[in-house]
């Protein structure tokens, strides 16, 4: 009996060491991973560099250097959805002047416990489902990003995230009519909701001030539109409610707008709100 109980605790320890053995070797691999793709990515840089004739003070080359240097590993400049027109996906950056000269960038980070993602995996309506499941191929991070260009210094003014991990498909600086007010469209295609998302940074306070979030979305049964219901210098929306049914001429299954409710910014709370129900508030 004794020498059966010292066999439990012998083979408990020997489970124990494994698997210490085991996290400790996942670890080492995942360093040596994330160190070997910091250097390809800076021999593939440096290839840019000798082909590239027509480079500028922070140019994409530049930038893309700029993030490996001074990011945390496994930090990407993100990339367009491929269209018909480009062979090639580009890289989500835009360059503008407005006073000073900036460069406005979509940046996807990986989560720090787990793999380094691609990012051709969060680009695009396949890479809308890793909503699902993305610890496979890690999770993602996006943030909307302002810099500005010093000298040929990148100067970060402020950077904001986006509460979404992959669909990515492309970035478009716009204007709001109502207020004459320029934001930022962030669009990503949703095949979960057999649609897309908007995420919408509107400049409420210039360009040199952290953006304010708000989500417009289209789908099937979700809706979500810009409004200005409350007139102040926030934007707002309508939430359309949908319902669904069998039509009287035939038997095909029909959808319709049942209602909008609208929601507006409440300074107090931070939060969106509608006078419908005290209960019904959203972050964006």
């Amino acid at each position: 009996m004794k020498l059966y109980k010292y066999f439990i605790v012998f083979l408990f320890f020997g489970l124990m060491a494994a698997a210490c053995s085991t996290k400790k070797g996942e670890d080492g691999d995942s360093a040596t991973s994330a160190a070997k793709d910091e250097q390809i990515r800076q021999y593939n840089l440096d290839i840019q560099k000798e082909q590239t004739s027509n480079r500028f003070p922070c140019d994409t080359i530049a930038l893309k250097e700029y993030i490996l240097n001074n990011y945390e590993r496994g930090s990407y400049l993100a990339s367009f959805d491929r269209n018909y027109k480009d062979m090639l996906p580009s890289s989500a950056v835009i360059y503008f002047r407005d006073v000073n000269n900036y460069v406005l960038a979509v940046i996807v980070k990986s989560k720090q416990s787990e793999r380094n993602i691609e990012v051709k995996n969060v680009t695009g309506f396949e890479s809308s489902y890793i909503n699902l499941d993305s610890t496979k191929l890690g999770t993602t991070f996006f943030w909307l990003t302002l810099f500005e260009c010093k000298e040929g210094e990148f100067s970060r003014v402020w950077e904001s995230e986006v509460p979404i991990h992959g669909g990515f498909n492309r970035m478009t600086i716009k204007n709001w009519p109502a207020k004459n007010q320029k934001y930022v469209e962030l669009n990503f295609e949703d095949g979960i909701i057999s649609g897309h998302r908007n995420y919408n940074f509107f400049l409420i306070d210039g360009w040199q001030k952290p953006p304010h979030l708000m989500e417009t979305y289209l789908a099937l049964v979700l809706k979500r539109t810009l409004a200005n219901i409350k007139n102040d210098k926030y934007p707002d929306y309508f939430e359309y409610r949908f319902a669904t049914g069998r039509s009287e001429r035939d038997s095909l299954t029909t959808i319709r707008v049942l209602d909008s409710v609208p929601f507006y910014w409440s300074t107090k709370r931070q939060l969106y709100i509608s006078d419908r129900s005290s209960r019904w508030v959203r972050k964006y």
